[in-house]
């Protein structure tokens, strides 16, 4: 380890094979200067004082300086104490006087990666082992249930909110809604911009696959009324758990040799690991099937498959498209697809069948998707793509009508709650203005109360006319402000409307 590496490139994350020294990972506080120099930071130590003063330094001004660890002692005003501090200077390490000390590490983790950071007790590893498990954490699949550990470096939190694996606020507020795919919040009202009614809208990601085949699920952790602050964690990711990162399970384990089943490398498990789940893992695999023009005519997606028995054909639709939430086999069929096949010599029976029943079965042949070898499971998610021109089958237009509903749902609900913003503020400015005319209720040259609003539909309190001017004319910028929010959420439902119907 170079000593220009320290608190700039991990000594531990690097590859085990022919790549081992040749890729490095960035240190945790590291940063590039604007020379594309690695920078570290430092606490500024002024007569053996440390301040909180904080200097980024380039490993060429680095040797100027004398630095001391980050766990040198410290007595309450934060001077150093002891008569001789171990220190750095130039690249060598060294004792020194507390009085020449300049500057200080800032924290013990500074000098390794994320991934290393949150081995617990590092300092206690082996370095070969150290690297594989710095390694070796990038290779866990998102266990069923995560499970945070009872053991961490602090760094868990810190590393699940930046992953942009878990669903961070925004800005603060208090919850409006919640259901498992998505949370509702009505913005603090000095967090959200002048004149705006703030509402967020978070859609959480809900059994997607990931690159690596896995699951990306995303599970609220907010209950409706619950006030929250910006940075937040609204709801966990995969091998997240209370927006800690929990990469395994908490499992009591024993350090013995149990009649030589453990030799080496082997471990042994409990049937409790198993039978609870622990480490299972959810795998979604995604299957396509391309219906597409051959020579000898179109080929086409159908429930009308010939020679194929009818139980094969019970979980799919008129479509052809299997259902979702059916339960798949291999060699079960999802998606019904027949081919034109050229004109072949008909067998004597054939011709029979074709005289009685005139049908054409036998110049198609089954070239249907089904479910690979060694795969079996629930089918999830249907897409249906068609190409422009062609008309859309049914299937594909309910998936089509699905997603319009589910962006009807977001824009419904941001109306509802900027209504409801726009009339709590028109019901103040209302209260105790005498009244000149409006809706019926309302008594001409009395004051408006409370009983009176109560009595009118909300949509009619903008129809008050009240005797303070500068009151009418914020009613009427109220109301101008509700008709743009309304126009501007009818525009933004077409837009989507579009985008959702036309494709690419």
């Amino acid at each position: 380890v170079h000593t220009t590496h320290y608190g700039r490139v991990c000594p531990i994350e690097t590859p085990e094979g022919p790549n081992i020294g040749l890729i490095n990972s960035l240190a945790v506080f590291a940063q590039t200067n604007t020379y594309g120099f690695l920078e570290t930071p430092y606490r500024k130590v002024v007569d053996g004082k440390v301040s909180a003063d904080v200097d980024w330094l380039s490993a060429y001004e680095e040797e100027k300086f004398t630095i001391a660890q980050a766990n040198a002692p410290l007595d309450e005003e934060g001077r150093l104490t002891g008569e001789l501090i171990s220190a750095r200077k130039s690249g060598e390490f060294m004792l020194s006087d507390p009085s020449e000390i300049q500057y200080m590490d800032i924290s013990p983790k500074q000098i390794v990666s994320v991934a290393a950071s949150i081995i617990p007790f590092l300092e206690h590893d082996d370095a070969n082992r150290a690297l594989m498990g710095s390694n070796m954490q990038r290779q866990a699949v998102p266990t069923l249930k995560a499970d945070k550990p009872l053991v961490g470096t602090g760094m868990e939190r810190v590393v699940a909110t930046d992953s942009g694996a878990c669903v961070v606020a925004k800005r603060g507020g208090v919850v409006d809604r919640v259901d498992a795919s998505r949370v509702v919040v009505r913005v603090k009202a000095e967090e959200a911009t002048q004149g705006e009614v703030g509402v967020d809208i978070y859609n959480l990601t809900k059994y997607t696959r990931s690159n690596q085949n896995t699951c990306i699920n995303q599970r609220p952790l907010v209950k409706v009324g619950d006030r929250i602050e910006k940075g937040d964690v609204l709801a966990d990711g995969p091998s997240v758990d209370m927006g800690e990162l929990a990469l395994g399970q908490n499992i009591f384990c024993a350090f013995m040799p149990w009649n030589g089943y453990n030799f080496e490398d082997s471990i042994l498990l409990s049937e409790r690991v198993v039978r609870e789940d622990r480490f299972t893992t959810i795998h979604i695999e995604e299957l396509n099937c391309v219906a597409r023009d051959t020579k000898l005519g179109a080929e086409e997606i159908t429930a009308d498959i010939p020679n194929v028995a009818e139980n094969l054909l019970n979980k799919l639709d008129q479509a052809g498209v299997v259902h979702i939430g059916a339960e798949v086999k291999p060699n079960d069929i999802l998606v019904g697809k027949v081919t034109p096949k050229g004109e072949t010599q008909l067998t004597p029976e054939e011709k029979l069948l074709r005289a009685i029943f005139g049908e054409k079965a036998s110049d198609v042949k089954d070239t249907s998707l089904r479910v690979p070898q060694g795969i079996e499971g629930t089918v999830i998610d249907v897409r249906v793509f068609t190409r422009d021109g062609i008309e859309k089958d049914s299937r594909a237009r309910a998936i089509e009508e699905a997603d319009l509903d589910a962006v009807r749902k977001d824009l419904k609900d941001r109306m509802r709650i900027i209504e409801g913003d726009i009339q709590a503020r028109v019901r103040e400015l209302l209260l105790g203005k005498v009244a000149v005319g409006g809706p019926t209720g309302v008594k001409a040259n009395a004051k408006i109360t409370a009983a009176q609003l109560n009595k009118i539909d909300p949509t009619k309190w903008f129809e008050i006319r009240v005797e303070n001017e500068d009151a009418a004319s914020a009613l009427e910028e109220y109301k101008a402000q509700l008709e743009c929010e309304k126009a501007d959420a009818e525009a933004r439902f077409e837009d989507t409307k579009r985008k959702i119907q036309q494709g690419d």
